[in-house]
């Protein structure tokens, strides 16, 4: 993986481990040589991961529509600010740029850009390795309600299996590296993936 995209909150949370995790994941991805993209703030979670990579001379570019600019007050310091005219454009840009994909505690959008991520890795129109830092189990009522789809029907086990979970960065990286995606489904042509 040369590029990995954060999807996290532009906001700190309740919990200083939120900050600091996001930190540590933007610190180590600079040392591994992984270029840092994400949303281009300089606030919250999405902040403290640009400030680590950053601190750690890594190459961080963010990627912001035009109406978040000052609403999310955006990082002047980054390698590279990509601006988009919407959200949808954003997180298409994202996924060109990126060869992996992290969540890290947010909110509503934090969930939007990861899900639509992961129905694209589903329906086969990327194999990324996808995973959630699972940081003080933020997300353990998440991946509950995830196991529930799948035995409710509504989701396959395989597609389950996709989400790579672990509660340090290193662990998390270890997984996304050693990550074997699943085969294409025959009903979509290469010419699409």
């Amino acid at each position: 993986m040369k590029s990995i995209v954060v999807f996290c909150g532009s906001s700190k949370g309740t919990n200083s481990d939120f900050v600091k995790q996001g930190y540590v994941l933007g610190k180590t991805l600079a040392e591994q040589e992984i270029t840092l993209i994400y949303g281009g703030a300089k606030i919250g979670v999405m902040g403290a991961v640009a400030d680590g990579a950053l601190n750690a001379k890594g190459k961080v570019v963010g990627v912001i529509p035009d109406f978040l600019k000052i609403r999310e007050v955006f990082h002047m310091n980054l390698t590279e600010l990509i601006i988009t005219q919407n959200m949808h454009e954003r997180k298409l840009k994202m996924h060109e740029l990126s060869d992996g994909i992290i969540m890290l505690p947010g909110g509503y959008g934090t969930l939007e850009e990861f899900f639509e991520m992961l129905t694209w890795a589903q329906l086969g129109l990327h194999q990324y390795p996808i995973g959630i830092l699972n940081t003080n189990g933020f997300y353990t009522e998440l991946m509950l309600m995830l196991s529930k789809m799948v035995d409710q029907g509504f989701v396959k086990k395989e597609n389950y299996n996709m989400i790579l979970v672990d509660d340090t960065v290193d662990g998390l990286l270890l997984q996304m590296e050693n990550y074997k995606p699943l085969p294409v489904p025959k009903w979509i042509s290469e010419k699409q993936v």
